[in-house]
């Protein structure tokens, strides 16, 4: 798993109990996953498909930093399937558990389409 994104949580961030409003880290970690697939599938087009069983295990509070975790689980013909995991800096917990994200590449058209993709590929690989 790499974590390529942290974010220090503040007061707009809170829910009701005074800890991370499970809704604005979905949103951050929906937002993780498309960036992920945009870089990998080379496609600025691609939506969320299909977001697996969410595992919360721990939270987070005002003034912690946290860190979202993303990996490539399986390409598909027009799809990539992520695993993400968000774990708390401060405490050192995982925050949160998601087994499958199916991002989905889209074409001009607004319609699926392949992407031809086989495997993760690093930027600084694609660099003649």
């Amino acid at each position: 798993m790499r974590f390529h994104t942290r974010k220090w949580i503040k007061p707009e961030d809170l829910n009701a109990n005074g800890t991370l409003f499970g809704g604005r880290l979905l949103e951050w970690i929906d937002e993780e996953a498309a960036l992920y697939s945009i870089v990998q599938l080379e496609n600025q087009k691609v939506v969320t498909k299909y977001i697996s069983e969410i595992d919360f295990k721990a939270s987070a509070k005002q003034g912690d930093v946290i860190e979202i975790g993303i990996k490539a689980i399986k390409f598909g013909k027009a799809s990539l399937t992520l695993g993400c995991e968000v774990r708390n800096m401060m405490t050192r917990e995982t925050i949160i558990t998601i087994s499958n994200i199916v991002m989905v590449n889209i074409g001009l058209d607004g319609k699926v389409k392949p992407h031809g993709k086989t495997k993760v590929e690093y930027v600084k690989d694609r660099v003649s």
